[in-house]
């Protein structure tokens, strides 16, 4: 059963930091202005000595596009919870320090830890259950641990501190509209199941590639590279979002026991030089700007051999999917910006005789942010009609209204674990990539060069047909076509 709570203290850890400034405060505002989250403390956390003044500041700031949006009742909320915040200089890694903080807080209480993993974990070993107020929320940033090992360590710590549907461990990138929408296409058309599997389709494509280079994330990002970043958690997710069976329903059990079945039929198999691919990006121009070489950015220790585009090919090993490919892929600093999902569906067993130009595998396209999906048919003419063009068939999804970290509070704020990631789908995330990471830092695998602002090494090619619009969508959601 699922624990239905109301958290009236939200605690921010390492509110003094990025992730807190750029994503989880303006998250917050847009949630509060809505109204659907209603007599909420907030209290900011961290090891720097702000002073009371400097965190009102940073709220106030952070909640300000909200405010400016907002109705009269909405700003009304977020003027109170401004009016009430408060900040705690506190070493979380100080045995008691963090209990007693929690021991002057209202609860239930959510603990954000917007703190490194290795911190994170720290703080984590050093309470005891007695020390949380009743309803406690824990709430954890991706990477879930170091790998398979220190997950299931850390989930034992956490689970001898809480029920497991009260941790929430985040990833922003599934976001509640997102994942709704690859459900309700999945299983409200009936004319997609009888073809979504081995006998229909050729292969599936994720790809998340961005026109965003290093942007001063060293220290994270040359610890954890592509792999870790993007594909190890966000992709993978995705993947078993388009590759589960129909849940009974969308319940949390019920759907995130779907995922856990797809992720336990999942690995990447050897030889790994075979099954993956792995580049780090060298100087070049994104649009106006000139990139330096990775290895040259400030912070980044060039011997580590940190990846900036990765690629793997994972299999599932089941009924539906044996034998289709399902490839993951990540990159950095790449010329072109796609964030989409590629279902190549297999050609037509025969094509009647007398038809002539393109006759090309139909492609559905799931983009995510903005979340489009196109299908491309292959269709008679314009003007010869024994000549076949292709079109796209195009329209809008429903977005979810706001930033992807108020979707990801409004589940922690109101007991719903549904989007948070379940402590065996953490491990088998681990259990999955571990051996390709094996395999790389041995250098079984090539760490080859791409410049910045292109699409990658040139061997590697293009993936998944890609679509030339790269923002696909029409200016209405109602469906639209066009000529390729």
């Amino acid at each position: 059963m699922t624990s239905k709570t109301t958290v009236k203290t939200l605690l921010i850890l390492g509110a003094s930091g990025d992730l807190t400034g750029r994503l989880l405060l303006p998250g917050l505002a847009g949630l509060l202005a809505t109204g659907r989250v209603g007599g909420l403390r907030l209290v900011g956390a961290g090891s720097d000595p702000w002073t009371a003044r400097q965190w009102k500041e940073r709220v106030d700031t952070s909640f300000a596009a909200a405010a400016g949006a907002a109705e009269s009742a909405g700003r009304s909320v977020l003027d109170s919870v401004a009016a009430s915040t408060e900040y705690h200089q506190v070493d979380v890694t100080a045995d008691g320090r963090l209990a007693d903080l929690l021991a002057h807080l209202e609860g239930p209480v959510a603990i954000y830890f917007a703190l490194p993993p290795e911190v994170s974990q720290k703080a984590c070993a050093l309470l005891r259950r007695d020390q949380l107020p009743p309803g406690t929320r824990l709430v954890l940033e991706k990477p879930f641990g170091a790998g398979l090992e220190s997950a299931r360590e850390l989930n034992k710590v956490l689970a001898a501190l809480v029920p497991e549907d009260h941790i929430h461990r985040v990833d922003h990138f599934l976001g509640k509209a997102t994942v709704l929408n690859i459900l309700g296409l999945r299983f409200a058309n009936r004319f997609l199941e009888p073809v979504w599997d081995r006998d229909h389709i050729e292969k599936v494509e994720i790809i998340f590639d961005e026109d965003l280079a290093l942007e001063g994330r060293a220290r994270y990002y040359d610890h954890a590279g592509a792999l870790k970043d993007m594909i190890q958690s966000h992709l993978l997710h995705i993947m078993a979002f388009l590759a589960i069976d129909a849940p009974a329903s969308i319940d949390e059990r019920d759907l995130r026991d779907a995922v856990a079945a797809v992720l336990r039929a999942s690995s990447i198999k050897a030889p790994f030089q075979d099954s993956t691919r792995r580049a780090r990006y060298t100087a070049g121009k994104l649009g106006e700007r000139t990139i330096p070489d990775y290895a040259a950015e400030p912070g980044v220790d060039p011997a580590r051999n940190t990846e900036t585009l990765a690629q793997v090919t994972v299999e599932i090993d089941n009924w539906r999917w044996k034998g289709v490919p399902f490839i993951l892929r990540s990159g950095k600093a790449m010329g072109h910006k796609r964030k989409e999902a590629v279902v190549t569906f297999r050609p037509v067993p025969h094509l009647p005789v007398g038809f002539s130009g393109v006759d090309s595998p139909n492609h559905l396209r799931i983009g995510f942010g903005p979340d489009v999906l196109q299908l491309d048919v292959d269709v008679n003419g314009p003007g010869d009609v024994f000549t076949l063009d292709r079109a796209s068939l195009i329209t809008e999804l429903n977005a979810a209204g706001m930033l992807p970290y108020g979707e990801v509070l409004e589940g922690i704020l109101t007991g719903d674990p549904l989007l948070s990631v379940r402590g065996d789908t953490a491990e088998d995330c681990w259990r999955i990539m571990e051996p390709v990471l094996g395999a790389w830092a041995q250098d079984a695998v090539p760490l080859e060069e791409y410049d910045a602002g292109s699409q990658g090494p040139a061997a590697w090619g293009t993936s998944g047909g890609r679509s030339d619009s790269g923002h696909t969508g029409s200016n209405s959601p109602a469906a639209a076509s066009h000529r390729g």
